[in-house]
């Protein structure tokens, strides 16, 4: 019979905050299931999904290689906005 665990729960199991596991579980990142308003975790698939999380970081490691450069001005995109200032109209 497969344990059902609440949010508190995988929260706990898993270290992370409830509103992170809610956010994962509502974008189909992590197996659950939505009763009413609330969702529901399964932990065998929980551990499932955790164990072929860890062979494909096995399998592909990525090395990130970060290039020193020279020192760039900063864009314009960077510098913020000041709001225009109204104008009031004079009758």
């Amino acid at each position: 019979m497969p344990e059902i665990m609440t949010t508190q729960e995988m929260a706990k199991y898993l270290k992370l905050h409830e509103i992170t596991i809610c956010k994962l579980a509502g974008e189909g990142k992590i197996p659950a299931i939505r009763i009413g308003r609330v969702w529901r975790f399964d932990k065998n698939a929980i551990d499932e999904w955790i164990a072929k999380g860890q062979e494909k970081n096995q399998i592909v490691k990525k090395s990130k290689v970060v290039k020193k450069s020279k020192a760039k001005a900063p864009s314009k995109t960077g510098k913020k906005k000041l709001p225009k200032k109204k104008r009031s109209i004079q009758k």
